[in-house]
């Protein structure tokens, strides 16, 4: 994904605002397995992602726990290194070999003052990371793993052929032999509506040719008597 589509999608600014902008992003390949962002220190960059998959995860106790995923056109933050420059929380690793685009936050806290409309694109990038970690936290507390995998389904399906099921499982905090118990009753209930669909269009279509051949009776039990008056 273009970085001037990253941009927009967060507030369309005037063009010689986000061209001020573009001019302190760069762009950087990064192998898969690199951590670009690692707990307990500082982070001074942000990235979008313009090719490639990341999850971000916790480490207690020697257990990673997978928390957030991201994919093209996403943010990869630490909002405690952002918002207080303070150490970071997680870790957020690539999965895929990727390329970003980087922005360093000094710059960008400095362009805030500068330019109000690159400061408006900065609020509403805080405003959208706050949503969507509400409505992970809201998630995670309120529905069932089944109900959260059919989220992540339908909202990033190529997500799920991109990312390993451990990973997955973590997200949904179940073990990985219970993330395939739910896709298995997942396919089944897939499979028994594929064939409650075909039986009802089987009796439908038997319906309707009973329909046809009454109608096509009932015309001839009167055309019958018909044509014998006439004649």
């Amino acid at each position: 994904m273009d970085i001037v589509t990253i941009l927009n999608q967060v507030y369309v600014m005037p063009e010689p605002s986000r061209l001020i902008l573009q001019g302190l992003i760069t762009e950087i390949s990064l192998p898969k397995g690199t951590l670009i962002l690692k707990s307990d220190r500082v982070e001074g960059a942000v990235y979008f992602i313009k090719r490639g998959i990341a999850r971000a995860y916790t480490n207690q106790d020697n257990k990673e726990t997978t928390f957030w995923f991201g994919q093209e056109g996403d943010l990869v933050i630490s909002m405690k290194s952002y918002v207080e420059n303070g150490v970071s929380y997680e870790n957020i690793e690539l999965l895929e070999d990727a390329d970003l685009y980087v922005l360093d936050c000094k710059s960008l806290q400095e362009l805030y003052l500068q330019d109000v409309h690159i400061a408006n694109w900065g609020r509403k990038l805080a405003e959208f990371e706050l949503i969507k970690t509400e409505a992970r936290l809201i998630s995670s507390q309120s529905r069932t793993a089944t109900e959260q995998y059919q989220d992540l389904l339908k909202k990033t399906p190529t997500l799920l052929q991109r990312v390993q099921l451990g990973y997955i499982a973590s997200y949904l905090g179940i073990t990985q032999v219970s993330l395939s118990r739910v896709r298995t009753e997942m396919r089944k209930a897939v499979l028994f509506l594929s064939f409650v669909k075909l039986r009802c269009q089987q009796i439908s279509d038997i319906c309707w040719e009973k329909m046809n051949e009454v109608a096509v009776a009932g015309s001839l039990e009167v055309l019958i008597p018909l044509s014998q008056e006439i004649a």
